[in-house]
């Protein structure tokens, strides 16, 4: 199963890239330039805290870090909530964030986004014992059984639209201001569902083995980025960088890194 993973990784890794390779070769210098990445910390194993260090770690921290080598520019990292992130970065207030941040057109009318530099899957995380359900159509048709989601997300949206009955305040829909906040409540029994992606799903399952698992068919995927305020002279150097990534394999290699050789300290 391992290995079947790891060449899904790779073949979306690949697809991705089609046609981003004219972007790769000679990358722009930036001569040091310092800018300032917002971040939740909360997205294993895209960005979180690890629990042994209490270091902010994860695969977006380790591809910025390699992007900002390429391009010659130091990096900073603000903490911040989902809910302020959009808007901050709309307003200058940051340079660039990340978030396992979902390429969509509602978005992109506020922000600027980098090309995808990862593709996703939508899954049902629950807890590791469950088995009252086993499917959405499971889930929906019992009305005593609540889902936690971050409203304004992907996840929230698939919840409402593909899991329920479309109504965006159903009361069997639990709003946390992150997405770590809606996962604990899963943990601690006060909902019974948190739809995520297969990158953030995957991450607590391995992190959380008899905690949590994912069940039911894949909802669809969703491509990531970056994203920047409109207009950013940012995003293209991003582009190369990220084009150029992809072509020697480093994309590749941070996704057997976080998604099979990671292991949390307990």
């Amino acid at each position: 199963m391992q290995r079947k993973l790891m060449t899904l990784a790779v073949a979306a890794s690949s697809l991705l890239g089609a046609g981003l390779s004219a972007f790769a070769g000679d990358l722009p210098d930036l001569g040091g330039r310092e800018i300032v990445i917002a971040s939740e910390n909360t997205y294993p194993p895209l960005q979180f805290v690890d629990p042994k260090s209490g270091e902010a770690v994860g695969w977006e921290y380790d591809a910025v870090a390699e992007i900002a080598k390429r391009l010659n520019m130091k990096v900073t990292y603000e903490n911040t909530s989902w809910d302020a992130m959009i808007p901050a970065i709309s307003g200058g207030e940051y340079d660039i964030a990340m978030n396992g941040i979902t390429i969509r057109e509602d978005r992109a009318e506020k922000v600027a986004f980098s090309d995808p530099y990862m593709r996703s899957e939508m899954f049902m995380l629950v807890r590791a014992d469950e088995d009252r359900f086993t499917d959405a159509k499971g889930f929906a048709a019992n009305t005593d059984f609540l889902a936690g989601a971050q409203p304004g997300t992907t996840p929230f949206y698939v919840t409402v639209y593909e899991v329920l009955d479309g109504d965006e305040a159903n009361p069997r829909i639990k709003l946390f201001e992150t997405f770590g906040a809606a996962v604990q409540a899963l943990k601690t029994g006060d909902v019974d569902l948190v739809l995520t992606d297969s990158t953030g799903g995957q991450g607590y399952v391995a992190t959380n083995p008899d905690t949590f698992k994912l069940i039911g068919d894949p909802m669809g995927a969703e491509d990531f980025g970056f994203i920047f305020p409109k207009g950013s002279d940012l995003i293209e150097p991003v582009n190369a960088a990220i084009a150029s990534m992809r072509d020697d394999g480093t994309l590749d290699a941070l996704n057997k890194k976080w998604f099979f050789d990671y292991k949390v300290a307990q």
